[in-house]
């Protein structure tokens, strides 16, 4: 599998713990995630972002967004 295939599943799997932890819907969590760059804050981390757990990566993003004044 090659590395951009691996950064786009782990950014889905993002989505859908995401979207799972604060009940939201995959498109509303795809818009967040997109008008805060969180896709890129996770694409560009990835190497170090998909050694964490679950858990950790769920809490990082939401404390990646509540930096951007972002609440839920």
């Amino acid at each position: 599998m090659n590395k951009d295939k691996k950064i786009n599943d782990f950014i889905v799997f993002c989505i859908e713990w995401f979207k799972t932890e604060y009940n939201l819907t995959g498109e509303e969590t795809y818009k967040i995630f997109k008008k805060y760059n969180v896709l890129g804050y996770l694409k560009d981390g990835y190497e170090v972002l998909h050694t964490m757990g679950k858990d950790w990566i769920i809490n990082d993003i939401y404390e990646y967004l509540k930096i951007r004044d972002f609440n839920l």
